[in-house]
């Protein structure tokens, strides 16, 4: 076979030894070597590899980042040269900020080529400054080439040190992504310059055993058959023992072993299947736990299960709040409310992920005497405000009992605990209590102009033929509001529910007190919480995971449109898409660009055109360009209907908000 062809079947070969089992594929020429050879593996039944075929490159990259989340597992993501690497940039961002394992392997033009004008060709080392690892391997030479069947015979020397360097480039690749031996987790480049012929040859399958090549006495392929062939017994040539990190990489647990590591394990339990809990650090009996995003059900569960054996209340942001039952309902609110922290001021703090939807939390934290402590699974901890006094490693241990839930320490802990969630329900279940949130935080400003309208007018449906369904608003049903539609949402999806930025999350956070029985968990892509990718992203967690629902408004579904583009053939998601569609981004409504005062000031044309930004898209048509299902709802009851069967296929809910 040629260098090409051999030099990618060797890559994709290590990356399944090492435990990768996903593998996101865009077109291209100049990686036809890597498409044939993940085609192969994809096609042999040994080969535990499903590869996943999308067109748009930024799409892919968010599918593999929402896969790598999902498992814990390095996914790679296989583009072209030229700008077809560039459109991976924002997912590497969030993977970074997420640490989360995410691998761009992208094919190149020969080094000679860079800076001649080349067509297709640009500089593709250093393109992603916050890789944990960038590898710039040399082209496969001339003289590479093996017969099929013979494979490594004619090869020797300088030949075999090339053959090797292929694999342990892998292996560094997956020891970095992995956050193993000590590092944080997070996105890697390997990039693989390639020359003509790009065609693959050498017959079907990725052809690496090496079974006519000569065998020494011990049985072992010598030289570069053996670099050829890989390790005896499926593993990595250099095996590096990493952390399985499901979502929380770096997160310390004890008795790992190679094997597990690779075999994708969680964190929900340990090697016997005890269920695990955080080990919180020892403190004052007047603690209270604030939660933020963890970027995993099962991490969150942990915490969770630490706190409330120690008696110490949680409050938490959605991510992290629906993983068990012992976070505070509306425990936000308590956060700002000064009469009651007259008597529940805390005497320390424990911050476990990172905040980034209410300001009220940096308010809360500021307080004065209140001792701040940061328990983290990453060197890059959580501590924007610059009020940490330690931060201690986040550990999970068995959990002593049972059950993650524990049980409640004595005493005044448990007082303690008690008031807080005493204080959350009553806060809760009062509609006219007063709000420790800044207005922007809670609601639109009186007088804002909303991001659009959308028609409410009864039987309303989308023209033409296709699967579209409508729901029309009938006498004495309420109309919804994106606070209801959350609240709608959250109690009756089964599985996994992901959060969209903007205000889907700030929304669902602020209406309910819990989750309905069939959450098993809150995700959304909070590494830099923007609105790009998080279709894609949604879809990695359900291909993974199983019936997943995104709540996304329809700036964001549209931004990442092309998530509903998948061909006939591929592995389809098991994901409802609930569009909240206001027809922009309300969300500027509810800060500070939407005050009467400067509506006026700027004038509310301006406003709209460009904050709120509305673009009048039919998203029905849009749905069914792609062959998705869509249904249109107006009211609560057709939307509770809409979503009372767990997601199977794909499909679009739009939901027509009231202004």
């Amino acid at each position: 076979m040629n260098p090409s062809t051999l030099a990618a079947r060797v890559i994709i070969d290590e990356l399944v030894r090492c435990g990768v089992r996903e593998a996101v594929l865009c077109p291209g020429s100049r990686s036809a070597p890597l498409a044939y050879a993940l085609a192969a593996a994809d096609a042999d039944p040994d080969v535990p590899l499903r590869v996943h075929v999308r067109t748009d490159e930024r799409t892919a990259a968010f599918l593999a980042l929402g896969m790598a989340a999902a498992s814990g597992r390095m996914v790679p993501v296989v583009t072209t040269s030229g700008t077809a690497v560039a459109n991976l940039h924002p997912a590497m961002l969030e993977a970074h900020h997420q640490r989360v394992p995410l691998l761009a392997l992208t094919a190149d033009r020969p080094p000679e080529l860079r800076g001649t004008g080349a067509n297709q060709t640009t500089h593709q080392p250093g393109l992603f400054p916050t890789v944990r690892l960038a590898v710039d391997l040399g082209t496969p030479a001339a003289g590479m080439e093996a017969p099929q069947g013979v494979l490594g015979e004619a090869m020797t020397g300088q030949a075999a040190v090339e053959a090797r360097s292929w694999r342990t480039a892998v292996d560094r690749c997956w020891a970095a992504a992995m956050g193993a031996l000590g590092g944080d987790a997070g996105p890697v480049h390997l990039n693989l310059p390639l020359r003509d012929p790009l065609v693959a040859t050498g017959g079907p399958g990725l052809g690496l055993d090496g079974a006519a090549a000569p065998v020494d006495a011990e049985g072992t392929v010598p030289g570069v058959a053996d670099a050829v062939a890989g390790r005896a017994g499926g593993a990595p040539w250099t095996a590096v023992p990493g952390r399985v990190v499901d979502g929380s990489p770096g997160a310390h647990l004890a008795d790992r072993t190679p094997e597990a590591d690779r075999d994708g394990r969680t964190l929900e339990s340990d090697r016997e299947g005890r269920t695990l809990e955080a080990d919180l650090p020892e403190g004052p009996e007047r603690t209270v736990v604030l939660v933020g995003d963890l970027g995993s059900p099962s991490v969150a569960r942990a915490v969770q299960a630490g706190a409330r054996r120690r008696g110490w209340p949680v409050v938490a942001e959605p991510f992290s709040r629906f993983g068990g039952d012992s976070a505070v309902p509306g425990g936000v609110h308590l956060l700002g409310d000064e009469e009651f922290l007259a008597d529940h001021t805390p005497e320390r703090v424990l911050v476990v992920g990172r905040l980034t939807l209410h300001r009220v939390a940096g308010r809360f934290l500021a307080r004065p005497g209140v001792r701040v402590e940061v328990v983290s699974a990453s060197t890059a901890w959580p501590d924007p405000g610059h009020r940490a006094e330690v931060v201690h490693p986040l550990v999970l241990r068995p959990a002593a009992g049972e059950t993650a839930g524990g049980e409640l320490a004595g005493g005044s802990e448990c007082a303690w605990w008690q008031a807080w969630h005493d204080a959350g329900r009553q806060r809760s279940s009062s509609p006219t209590a007063p709000s420790a949130l800044a207005p922007e935080e809670e609601t639109r400003a009186p007088g804002a102009a909303p991001g659009g309208e959308v028609s409410l007018a009864p039987g309303v449906t989308v023209a033409g033929e296709g699967p579209t369904t409508s729901r029309a608003v009938a006498a004495g049903e309420q109309p919804l509001t994106t606070a209801t539609a959350a609240a709608v949402v959250a109690s009756n999806v089964r599985g996994l529910l992901f959060l969209g930025s903007s205000r889907a999350p700030r929304s669902l956070d602020l209406a309910l007190d819990g989750p309905g029985r069939g959450v098993t968990g809150i995700l959304g892509n909070r590494g830099l919480a923007g609105i790009d990718g998080c279709l894609s992203t949604a879809a990695g967690w359900a291909l993974t995971h199983g019936p997943t629902t995104a709540l996304v408004g329809d700036l964001t579904f549209l931004h990442d449109a092309n998530a509903l583009a998948i061909g006939p053939g591929e592995p389809r998601p098991d994901l409802t898409v609930v569009v909240l569609n206001d027809d922009g981004g309300a969300i500027f409504g509810d800060l500070e660009y939407g005050r009467p005062e400067h509506l006026e000031a700027h004038g509310a044309h301006t406003f709209r055109r460009v904050f709120t930004t509305p673009t009048g898209t039919d998203i029905g048509h849009l749905a069914r360009a792609h062959g998705v299902e869509h249904t249109r709802v107006v009211t609560a009851q057709a939307l509770q209907d809409a979503l009372a069967s767990e997601p199977s296929g794909l499909r679009v809910v739009e939901v027509g908000l009231t202004p």
